[in-house]
């Protein structure tokens, strides 16, 4: 008997969608209880003063903030000793010389505290706003890496030992003054070849 062909011999098994394909938006597992199924909370979002990878770069974050101290104490420094002369002129009437002799002193005396209360509280605002900079700028992401490397890689350097520190001291020691010698020597050799040429009137010691 002849054979039968398919009717649609080009014809392919046509897969369903999603049929082996992972569904991406697969719904989450119900919990134990047979209720429906709940979503995994999310994490909680850094606030302000959580510092950027704590723990790692001790050292070197302690640095900067030493660094980031002295500079703060130096510039209230500057403040506190420049800002009163300024501020008391500013505090002062400009009427003083009417004024009389208990009154003019009264008056002065009043744009001083005035002067010293006004320094003491741009020296507070400033230190806030500094400690507030500087911790801004240690915990951006960029500057905090910078630091924990710094740190990583100081902790791969070889230090000298006391014992080649002492050695290494004594040989820099001992050259410095050959060195010293050999050119008082030639100072000297040349001072009085010079003196005898009537270049120089005297010699190396008068």
């Amino acid at each position: 008997m002849p054979s039968v062909k398919d009717e649609n011999p080009m014809a392919t098994n046509v897969v369903a969608s999603g049929a082996d394909e992972p569904d991406d938006d697969q719904p989450s597992q119900p919990d134990s209880s047979g209720g429906p199924s709940r979503s995994k909370p999310s994490a909680p979002r850094a606030g302000f003063f959580t510092i950027y990878k704590s723990g790692q770069g001790y050292w070197t974050r302690m640095g900067t903030v030493a660094a980031a101290a002295l500079l703060a104490l130096l510039t209230m420094g500057f403040l506190y000793r420049e800002l009163p002369v300024p501020l008391t002129s500013a505090f002062t009437p400009s009427k003083l010389d009417s004024l009389s002799n208990a009154d003019r002193a009264a008056a002065v005396i009043h744009a001083t505290l005035l002067a010293r209360n006004a320094t003491l509280a741009i020296c507070a605002l400033f230190l806030i706003g500094f400690a507030i900079l500087t911790f801004v700028l240690m915990n951006k992401p960029t500057n905090a890496d910078f630091l924990i490397a710094t740190d990583s890689e100081m902790k791969k350097v070889n230090w000298t030992s006391r014992k080649e520190l002492i050695g290494s001291t004594k040989v820099v020691i001992t050259f410095m003054f050959m060195i010293a010698f050999l050119l008082f020597g030639l100072d000297v050799v040349f001072g009085y070849f010079f003196k005898l040429l009537t270049v120089l009137q005297a010699g190396p010691f008068g």
